[in-house]
């Protein structure tokens, strides 16, 4: 099956599937929200864009979470909890990093079943 690229632009890929398999870029929120607006916000993205390519939160298989401090796991982890309640939760990495933007707070990539 030959990869399909959505959503894209000279930079990168919004969405790029292959063998049915969903790869997201980096979601992320907007600069003057909270770190549980933001992964709410990137959540959400990252909900609309599963649902382009007929995918859903519920199929996600992996995830990575980059926060700009580590001081807000807890605020982000009670976002990230609720949203998935209904859900089994994927596998998912947590880390600590300098973002694209000072005030970015958190940014989240999934990789999910078509």
């Amino acid at each position: 099956m030959p990869m399909q690229k959505i959503k894209y632009n000279q930079r990168m890929s919004q969405i790029v599937t292959h063998n049915k398999t969903v790869y997201l870029s980096g979601q992320v929120g907007a600069i003057d929200e909270d770190v549980a607006a933001q992964t709410l916000t990137c959540l959400s993205k990252i909900q609309a864009l599963l649902e382009e390519v007929g995918s859903d939160k519920s199929k996600i298989l992996s995830a990575t979470v980059w926060l700009k401090s580590m001081t807000d796991f807890e605020a982000m982890n009670a976002v990230w909890d609720k949203w998935f309640d209904d859900t089994i939760p994927p596998a998912r990495a947590c880390g600590e990093s300098l973002l694209a933007h000072p005030d970015l707070l958190v940014e989240i990539t999934v990789i999910a079943a078509e």
